[in-house]
């Protein structure tokens, strides 16, 4: 499908338009900043594209005000007591030093973390994405295997990336997708909800009204999924889907 991006000006908001081979317009706003985006019918003209904006601005406000307001996470320093999410659960941090192998445990409400004695907050915080990255990956395996055959696609590879614009993204030609690291400490049914929109675009590349309706019927509750996803807090480099 050909697709042509540019960016314009509306009302002094910045405005990606994405034209395509599609019969309606869709507008839709990103957190952590807001972000603007329109998919638009090839055919249809930038005045036009301007109207549906402006005819849309106090929704797109209301948007950007709750992003701005959601509760972001500040940069961890990996001491002892501070708060640290797994699954969208919120753990306390315990910091235990010994000559053992470093590794992570959960222990009831703490998330104790084992470190070589005079162990740095980089060290510590590299010890800690080790284990989210592979508790996501155990997650992710298992949701790709229960739902690629359930979608009727074929998944050539699947990544886990630090990403700072998405929760996922697919290359439907090569049939791979990525799963945004972050997802480790959100809520499975929202890790599920990625796992799923990103498999659908394997056989519908863009948000197509049949990709909408796959989504439907794939999994009805995708759209109260994604809005939890997007009220949960930000990371300290953060992003949406």
């Amino acid at each position: 499908m050909t697709t042509k991006t540019r960016n314009m000006t509306v009302s002094g908001l910045r405005v990606s338009v994405v034209r395509k081979a599609i019969r309606n317009l869709h507008l839709g706003v990103y957190p952590p900043e807001g972000r603007i985006r329109v998919a638009a019918p090839i055919a249809i003209s930038d005045a036009a594209v301007r109207v549906a904006v402006i005819g849309k601005l106090p929704w797109i406000k209301r948007q950007r005000a709750s992003f701005e307001s959601q509760a972001r996470e500040s940069e961890r320093e990996m001491v002892a007591g501070e708060s640290h999410y797994y699954r969208g659960r919120r753990y306390r941090l315990q910091v235990v030093e010994s000559a053992e192998s470093p590794r992570v445990e959960l222990n009831g409400r703490r998330l104790v973390l084992h470190v070589q004695p005079g162990s740095e907050a980089p060290g510590r915080r590299l010890i800690l994405d080790r284990w989210y990255r592979d508790r996501l990956r155990e997650a992710v395996s298992h949701l790709v295997q229960r739902w690629d055959g359930k979608l009727g696609v074929t998944v050539n590879d699947w990544r886990l990336k630090r990403m700072k614009t998405k929760w996922g993204s697919c290359n439907s030609k090569a049939r791979r997708i990525w799963i945004n690291t972050e997802l480790a400490k959100k809520p499975l049914p929202c890790l599920e909800y990625v796992v799923v929109h990103e498999l659908a675009h394997i056989r519908e590349r863009t948000h197509s009204e049949r990709f909408i309706a796959l989504m439907d019927q794939a999994l009805p509750a995708w759209r109260s999924r994604r809005a939890e996803l997007n009220r949960a807090p930000l990371g300290h480099a953060s992003w949406g889907c």
